[in-house]
């Protein structure tokens, strides 16, 4: 029995081991983990977000690096402004509640000597994916009787 216990534990998750940067927007929707999952990969997609990973059990989301100016994901070193990634996590709040926070983020520069996170900084605010994912939670938010923060 206690065998049978253990095997049903998985200790492992699809999450990075890091947590979103601070300044990753918010958002509180009345949805369950898996479904806010699966809807804000819907709609980062519909807005031209190119999500390719997607964990419902995990609460993530994730794009590959890509181009903010078209969309699409770059085999470019990912250096500069103007190539972004989009990340997600969900997590489980209240009752049949989940806060979401999705973080756009850049690298500043090349460093082999450092950790590819420390390299990545949260966009501006008035960065147009930044404002993209913006008004994807905002309207997650209003269709599911949750607020932005």
């Amino acid at each position: 029995m206690l065998l049978a216990a253990i095997a049903a534990c998985q200790l492992a998750t699809a999450r990075p081991s890091f947590d979103p940067f601070p300044e990753a927007r918010h958002a509180d929707v009345a949805l369950s983990r898996a479904e806010a999952t699966e809807l804000l990969a819907e709609a980062l997609r519909a807005d031209s977000i190119p999500v390719t990973r997607v964990e419902p059990r995990d609460g993530y989301v994730e794009t590959p690096w890509f181009d903010a100016e078209t969309g699409r994901p770059t085999s470019k070193r990912p250096v500069g402004r103007g190539i972004v990634r989009v990340r997600g996590w969900v997590e489980p709040a209240r009752v049949r509640h989940s806060e979401l926070r999705v973080e756009t983020v850049f690298r500043r520069m090349v460093d082999p000597s450092l950790p590819e996170r420390e390299l990545e900084r949260q966009v501006a605010a008035e960065h147009p994916v930044a404002q993209r994912v913006d008004s994807v939670l905002a309207e997650l938010a209003r269709r599911y009787e949750g607020q932005l923060r």
